[in-house]
């Protein structure tokens, strides 16, 4: 059941050039220069991977279209939060991105579906070795890899995985998780990371440990903790769906997605996290979790205005959110 509770791997790699000051230190002319020089890596090696970037000048975007790719956890809001001087390559399919001038110069970024921790380091790493070819990465022997925030020396490694755990949530179990997480270097925050807030069930579990522990120790440390995570969520499905109140909950849940004529975004999350609760514990058979892995996506504010190609207030959005859902889950 590993693959239904884990959403979604991903790897970050935070890379500085050895020649340039961080980019809080960069005037836009600077920053540009670090644009030109990473773009020149991707696009004059002969890597496979290379050819299917693309490049977006985040200046170039409209607010909604920043806040989606954030919505979509294919950049940070940080990266959003001042767009100067910033571009970001991204893969065709989005499951490769590189963020140009956030807290560091280099914030490559692959992310894969359910539990895939080798295969997405082993991509990322791929990718990390096309770049240190043509460019000079800032790294010391003692030190590893710098970066403008001492708590990412060493590896300059982020891995999380995206995981579902609604029977762990009703249980109220997440806060005592959380406090063993963190002696064991991990840390367990909203979907979009820190400073975030848990919506719909989602919950990211990332490294905290960068410095004096190699990239392979991280990831097995990272595995091992999320299968436990795992297993804990199984067993608590287990218990919480034997309730008639929990099983009815998952019925109208179901019953409203699929009539609602309006819904907003934080009651179409929790109720797409007890149906897919529902699909998990057996209830729901004719629905599949990618549709409501997808879904849950698709329902973002701003995710939903771009898709949609037009402007929208709040109260279009919440007609066209549930629109959306009715015809996707009929």
């Amino acid at each position: 059941m590993s693959k239904e509770v884990v959403i979604s791997t991903r790897i970050r790699l935070a890379r500085n050039l050895k020649d340039y000051p961080f980019p809080c230190k960069l005037g836009k002319q600077g920053r540009e220069k670090v644009i030109e020089k990473v773009k020149s890596a991707i696009k004059d090696s002969n890597s496979a991977i290379a050819s299917d970037f693309s490049f977006i000048n985040m200046e170039s975007l409209t607010p909604q279209q920043s806040v989606s790719l954030v919505e979509r956890r294919l950049v940070s809001p940080e990266f959003i939060s001042n767009t100067e001087g910033r571009g970001l390559l991204i893969s065709s399919d989005e499951s490769l991105s590189i963020m140009i001038n956030e807290e560091d110069h280099i914030r490559l970024q692959v992310i894969k579906p359910r539990l895939s921790l080798e295969q997405a380091y082993d991509t990322a790493d791929k990718l990390d070795t096309l770049l240190d070819e043509n460019l000079d990465f800032a790294f010391d022997k003692k030190l590893g890899y710098l970066t403008q925030c001492p708590t990412n020396l060493g590896t300059g490694m982020r891995a999380s995985v995206m995981l579902h755990l609604p029977a762990l949530e009703k249980s109220k179990a997440i806060s005592r998780i959380a406090g063993n997480l963190s002696k064991l270097g991990l840390t367990i925050r909203g979907a979009h990371g820190e400073g975030t807030e848990p919506k719909g069930a989602m919950y990211q579990l990332s490294n905290q440990v960068t410095l004096g522990i190699s990239e392979k120790a991280a990831i097995e440390n990272l595995k091992n903790i999320t299968i436990q995570l795992v297993t804990q969520e199984n067993q608590a499905r287990e218990r919480l769906c034997e309730s008639i109140d929990v099983r009815d909950a998952i019925s109208r849940s179901l019953g409203i997605l699929r009539s609602a004529l309006v819904i907003t975004h934080e009651e179409a999350l929790k109720l797409l996290s007890n149906v897919r609760l529902g699909i998990l514990s057996g209830q729901i058979k004719d629905i599949d979790t990618e549709t409501v892995d997808k879904l849950m996506t698709a329902v973002e504010p701003a995710t939903l205005s771009v898709n949609s190609n037009r402007q929208m207030s709040p109260e279009e959005r919440d007609e066209e959110r549930a629109k959306l859902i009715r015809e996707t889950l009929k």
